[in-house]
């Protein structure tokens, strides 16, 4: 006669073969569904980047046309070229910009999503939306407003004339600063929001116990708030880094033609010289640049984020 702990037991016991068969059918419909979310996405991707990113590759090996366009023959000269002194001044000075604005939108950028992680939550929500607030307005509809600011009878000139700062009106527009101060304008909330959101998250008992120790206010940034905000930072010059190199629009109208950036001359490539094959070649060497930049950021914020981790 069984008691009934034995068929406890062997209820138990049949429990997981009576229930492993049923996964099977969940299995395929949870990847079904996986697939249905998904599918939107992939075949944006697909669509949009992956087939025209094959384009650009594939005329990178081709010539250029007579009179423009491809003729598909192979050759390696557009790889040479990238290596002229011409095409290297413009790679030069494309970098040597983006480097400028990035490292004045990061001085900017820290002390302002560092003031704005301190303030009331009420208060914290307004600056938010005063940060976001331009990238409401049509991009070049804000670019030409400095044009407006900056020009001879501008409104800048007019104010510096007005208090006897001047005699005459400055030249502000058409230079290289002009660029770097529109650039810095558009990108900078690609700064501050990744700052904040870094700051945000960090434990102020951290600063707590730095003060207690002894250390000052800016031992305690140096030692503590800046290493532990390092990956936003990161990805903060990333995301201003990267839109900055290939911009076109700001040195055109701001720089007036005068200062020709890498993203004016992959633009000149496609439609005035028609010459595709070094246009793509030009793009190509672009977005390896842009890649390995985004690598090497996941790489050192994964390597910062480990260390961390190692020493909690």
């Amino acid at each position: 006669m069984t008691t009934e702990h034995e068929i406890v037991r062997s209820g138990a016991a049949a429990a997981p073969s009576t229930g492993r068969a049923p996964r099977r059918p969940r299995a395929l419909g949870g990847l079904a569904a996986r697939l249905a979310f998904l599918g939107p996405g992939l075949g944006y991707l697909i669509v949009l980047l992956l087939v025209p990113l094959a384009l650009v590759l594939s005329y990178t090996i081709f010539r250029r046309g007579r009179f423009g366009g491809v003729v598909y023959e192979a050759t390696a000269e557009n790889f040479t070229r990238l290596f002229d002194p011409l095409y290297l001044d413009v790679v030069v000075q494309s970098v040597r910009t983006a480097t400028l604005t990035t490292v004045a939108a990061l001085l900017i950028g820290y002390p302002t999503a560092y003031v704005i992680a301190g303030l009331p939550r009420r208060w914290k929500t307004l600056a938010l939306v005063a940060i976001v607030l331009p990238f409401w307005t049509n991009f070049l509809i804000r670019v030409y407003a400095w044009v407006i600011l900056l020009s001879g009878p501008g409104l800048v000139n007019e104010a510096l004339t007005g208090i006897g700062l001047i005699d005459k009106p400055l030249q502000l527009l058409y230079n290289q600063g002009t660029i770097v101060t529109g650039l810095l304008y558009s990108y900078l909330p690609l700064m501050i929001l990744p700052l904040y959101a870094a700051i945000e998250r960090l434990d102020p008992q951290l600063r707590e116990a730095s003060a207690n120790l002894g250390a000052r206010p800016a031992r305690t940034f140096w030692s503590v708030t800046l290493p532990l905000t390092l990956p936003g930072v990161l990805t903060g010059c990333v995301f201003v880094f990267v839109p900055c190199l290939g911009n076109f629009v700001i040195p055109e109208i701001l720089g007036g033609g005068r200062s020709i950036l890498v993203g004016n001359l992959i633009r000149d490539q496609f439609l005035k010289a028609r010459d595709w094959p070094f246009g793509s070649t030009l793009a190509l060497a672009v977005i390896a640049v842009l890649v390995l930049l985004l690598f090497l950021q996941a790489w050192a914020s994964r390597a910062y984020g480990g260390t961390e981790g190692r020493r909690a």
